[in-house]
């Protein structure tokens, strides 16, 4: 369905039991992410949540209006939360999703009523670390010109984000399989201007971490093993910040746990959410 949300037009897609406790998730890849994964990764809860994905503005097949900073992402988040009528949702987010579930986190805390978090970061620090990690590993050839420009918000167009995007991509999972990367980057929408905007503008302001004490619900951090973009030692400083936060690691995942060991991780999160938001006593 198409909601329009601060007066921007989103694609939106809403499954399980309209009484059920809503989780919001936000897709990764600002300028290349979509509802897809989200969809594939917390559909499943649908049996017990009412699960609420969407293309973010500026990504998928939502309406393009700036800003697409941090803020106006959260802001979109607690409108979603207003339409479906609750006071407070579980909040998810990987990678870039990540980014803008703890900005959902610090700008909204009286609406979460927990977190789940998968490959992500509290501040941008986590670059440095990827350029480093790219330049130590041998499984593909970096075009250093065109890595950069990615990294820094130079790209031209969609085909240009494509076109990055395919010689990174590589990068990301466990065993690299050829086609079914090349299949992932088919099947992708991008969006040139998102992308830009989030390390020309978002990048360097990007840094959550002092607000992270003051986290006080139940929050579920994920990471792969082998993640190279947002590594393990990410994921253990926003574990180390928030009270009471359950760090798990995916021995035999990249950048993608919730594909690269699916049973698992639905395990996991459904645990997880089991005792952050049990289901009501039936009498």
């Amino acid at each position: 369905m198409e909601l329009v949300i601060n007066g921007c037009r989103l694609n939106v897609e809403v499954y399980g039991p309209e009484d059920g406790p809503v989780l919001i998730a936000h897709h990764g890849g600002g300028g290349i992410g979509s509802l897809a994964e989200p969809k594939s990764t917390f559909g499943p809860l649908a049996d017990r949540f009412r699960v609420i994905v969407f293309d973010a503005r500026g990504c998928g097949l939502s309406e393009g209006i700036a800003p697409y900073s941090h803020e106006q992402w959260a802001a979109d988040v607690d409108a979603l939360r207003q339409w479906a009528g609750v006071e407070k949702i579980v909040v998810a987010g990987g990678s870039y999703g990540g980014f803008i579930a703890l900005e959902y986190v610090v700008r909204y805390p009286d609406h979460v009523s927990a977190i789940v978090l998968r490959d992500t970061s509290a501040d941008g620090s986590n670059l440095e670390l990827a350029i480093e990690n790219a330049r130590n590993q041998d499984r593909v050839e970096i075009h250093w010109d065109n890595f950069n420009r990615y990294w820094t918000g130079n790209i031209y167009d969609d085909d240009d984000l494509k076109a990055r995007w395919a010689e990174i991509i590589p990068l990301y999972d466990y065993e690299y399989d050829p086609a079914a990367s090349m299949a992932r980057v088919e099947a992708g929408i991008y969006r040139h201007e998102a992308h830009n905007w989030c390390f020309q503008h978002n990048w360097d302001a990007y840094d959550v971490k002092p607000q992270l004490p003051s986290v006080q619900v139940p929050t579920l951090v994920t990471v792969g093993r082998r993640d190279w973009v947002t590594p393990v030692s990410s994921s253990e400083t926003i574990a180390g910040l928030i009270p009471g936060s359950e760090l798990v690691v995916f021995e035999k995942s990249g950048h993608s746990p919730q594909f690269e060991e699916r049973d698992e991780f639905q395990r996991v999160v459904r645990a997880f959410l089991d005792r952050a938001v049990p289901a009501p006593a039936t009498v």
